[in-house]
């Protein structure tokens, strides 16, 4: 028999590291409680034609697409074996998938949104916090099943949007104690960047190339330019916008001088004025230091319109942590037009990374059981798990060795799942009515009586 392994790209999970995690849920949910966003979960695959082309060519490529049943049927085999010559020559074949894994939240939630219109309060406020699939190279902060928590708002053109978004990002992450850049760019500043190097139909190969800034150059992404059929004077335009540099005026300054005769780019530039004006120092609060205009950032993503985010994390070599934008006809993709949405993105398991890097977790986040009670024979047994069961009712996390062992059996399980405190009760303290409470992580132990046990402080 093989030795068991475990899927490229995908991970398990002990409890230490999911109560970390559940501690990341636990306080991006609060956030997005707070401002009015309510749950939601979709299905763990949809239809292919819900996912295929609505990710751009390159995301298409990493959409996990599911076999059709009965494939293994001898009398399918001729049409099985047709469908797999179709998808090998880059077409997709229903005889061989109909199903894929979902690649985000956003299009299921633009799904589910497009189903429900009727019956749903505009604006709708929703968050997700679920597993997503991507057929991605493995590496250091790129897996290929990973959790997405997302918010997103739908039915409304308001910017109030964007900055409430802008917001939840500085909370969350500063409870989390991250120092991030949130990363603002405008989709209608590219496409009048597009519209300046020869058309908007070049919008999907300038921002494809551009998205690519960090991880292959300057220089590459100008050569993947000139693949794509950009001439020689439009690159060097774009490597001009790319240049822009300074502060956040400087730079709006920059880009209203090269493209600032486009309305795409007046209306991009006055709409990011907007939420920048809600996030000043005079107005009472901090997030302005952390909020940064990137015109390189480009979110290869098809269906952004309007501002767009990156979040990256300080202090660590990290992919984004984060992103989103406005879609303002994301839903029209399924039929029913013109509803306006705005959302954004966490990547719960590269802040996982960045908090266990920078050793951000709370001292006790990855804390089980708190209390053992040492198993002394039956009858001392009986009265101990009488005992715990009492403090279970308050809310304290306890466990009784289930044999009768030795004391330095039962010390050794407590001390390899770092319990912290542990309750001796033998027939000496049976008989007196006593127990003993140890603390392990300070070394003292003191006697107390039975009845006092329920309201000992387990700190």
């Amino acid at each position: 028999m093989s030795k068991p392994s475990l899927p490229s790209g995908t991970r398990d999970f002990g409890a230490e590291t999911v109560r970390k995690r559940n501690y990341i849920f636990s306080t991006i949910r609060q956030v997005f409680e707070t401002y009015g966003f309510q749950p939601l979960e979709t299905p763990a695959m949809e239809n292919l034609d819900t996912l295929m082309g609505k990710y751009g060519e390159e995301g298409d490529k990493l959409i996990f697409k599911i076999l059709n049943n009965g494939l293994n049927d001898p009398k399918n085999a001729d049409r099985s074996r047709a469908a797999f010559d179709q998808v090998m020559s880059g077409k997709n074949d229903k005889n061989l998938t109909e199903r894929a894994l979902r690649y985000d939240l956003t299009i299921p939630f633009a799904r589910y949104v497009a189903m429900n219109y009727g019956k749903l309060t505009l604006p709708f406020k929703r968050y997700q916090i679920q597993p997503v699939w991507r057929a991605d190279r493995p590496q250091k902060g790129r897996y290929r099943e990973f959790y997405q928590c997302d918010a997103d708002v739908v039915g409304s053109n308001s910017l109030l949007n964007e900055v409430e978004l802008t917001a939840i990002y500085a909370t969350v992450f500063q409870l989390l104690g991250i120092a991030v850049e949130i990363r603002l760019n405008n989709r209608k500043i590219l496409a009048a960047l597009a519209e300046h190097c020869g058309g908007v139909d070049k919008l999907v190969d300038i921002t494809t190339a551009i998205d690519k800034l960090d991880k292959i150059g300057l220089e590459k992404v100008n050569q993947e330019l000139a693949e794509r059929g950009v001439s020689e004077e439009q690159i060097n335009t774009i490597r001009k916008y790319l240049s822009v540099n300074g502060n956040n005026e400087e730079k709006l300054k920059q880009v209203q001088e090269l493209l600032g005769q486009y309305n795409e780019a007046k209306e991009g530039i006055r709409e990011l004025e907007f939420v920048l004006g809600y996030h000043q120092p005079d107005n009472g609060n901090s997030l302005s230091a952390s909020i940064i205009l990137d015109f390189t950032l480009a979110r290869g993503l098809n269906y952004y319109t309007g501002i767009i985010y990156e979040i990256k994390a300080k202090g660590v070599q990290m992919g984004s942590i984060g992103g989103g934008g406005r879609y303002d006809d994301l839903t029209g993709l399924f039929g029913v037009p013109n509803v306006p949405g705005v959302g954004i993105s966490f990547g719960v398991d590269r802040i996982y990374d960045v908090m266990e890097e920078l050793g951000l977790f709370p001292a006790g986040v990855h804390m089980g059981t708190q209390v053992l009670f040492f198993n002394l024979g039956e009858m001392e047994s009986r009265r101990a798990y009488t005992l715990m069961q009492e403090l279970r009712n308050k809310g304290i996390r306890c466990e009784i060795y289930p044999e009768s062992a030795k004391f330095d059996k039962q010390f050794k399980y407590a001390d390899k799942k770092s319990i912290p405190f542990i309750v001796i009760l033998g027939s000496k303290e049976l008989e007196e009515g006593n127990c003993v409470v140890k603390d392990l992580g300070r070394s003292i132990q003191e006697t107390i009586t039975q009845s006092a046990l329920s309201s000992f402080a387990f700190e």
